[in-house]
């Protein structure tokens, strides 16, 4: 029993951060009034998109509508130079879809490291193991804190080879290499946009962490003491 405790205790752990890491990513994109238009701002794309804030920001929002899943096409008619047109060629609407499904596939095993939790919750309480989880989510944060630090660094020194090989990971296809001479999309995402992006991401993960650590910490010397406790009684 007290392996199957152990083995429920981790795999909740790991499965809870995995859902903290994507649930990051959500939030920094969804959950932070402003960001694309300071974005935006910092690195001046509205002289090389030739648009207007407002016009970007409402492109902006339905492309984000597009990747979760709340708007069927991504193509936005808008105002470009005076003109009126279609902000997306077909080669950004081609690798737009890969992205589209690549964070989709993110939500939905958001949702499965949703289901793992209960479970080994509802397991852990069944067999009266609960206590195990304290030492178990000490145990991850620890390895997914020094995981991510250590990424950090890696990707740090060269943020553009690890951002070609994150692509490559992700993508079977080269449609991720636009042209900022034809294609919009890579005007108001520049290089400088993913990596503010990357350090937020890891920011907001890393505190979020952090709190489950001191959580872990408090109710792990709570269970120590309570035992300690028992044991002095005569």
């Amino acid at each position: 029993m007290k392996t199957i405790s152990y083995i429920s205790g981790i795999v909740f752990t790991i499965s809870l951060i995995i859902v903290i890491l994507i649930s990051s990513i959500e939030f920094l994109l969804y959950g932070v009034p402003g960001y694309f238009e300071s974005e935006y701002e910092k690195n001046q794309v509205l002289e090389d998109v030739g648009m207007e804030m407002e016009d970007l920001l409402d492109v902006t929002d339905q492309m984000m509508d597009y990747l979760r899943g709340d708007r069927e096409e991504l193509q936005v008619i808008t105002q470009i130079d005076g003109e009126t047109r279609g902000f997306f060629n077909e080669r950004e609407i081609a690798h737009m879809e890969d992205v589209k499904s690549l964070f989709l596939g993110g939500l939905s095993l958001r949702r499965i490291c949703l289901l793992i939790c209960a479970a080994a919750l509802i397991l852990l309480y069944r067999l009266k193991r609960l206590k195990v989880l304290p030492a178990s989510i000490l145990m991850g944060t620890g390895i997914f804190f020094a995981a991510v630090c250590l990424l950090s660094l890696i990707v740090a020194s060269d943020f553009q080879r690890s951002f070609t090989i994150f692509h490559q990971i992700f993508f079977d296809n080269d449609l991720w290499i636009l042209n900022p001479n034809t294609d919009l999309l890579v005007n108001i995402v520049p290089e400088q946009f993913f990596m503010d992006t990357a350090l937020y991401i890891v920011l907001i993960f890393g505190a979020a962490n952090l709190i489950l650590f001191f959580v872990g910490l408090y109710f792990f010397f709570r269970i120590r003491r309570a035992g300690s406790s028992r044991k002095l009684r005569p």
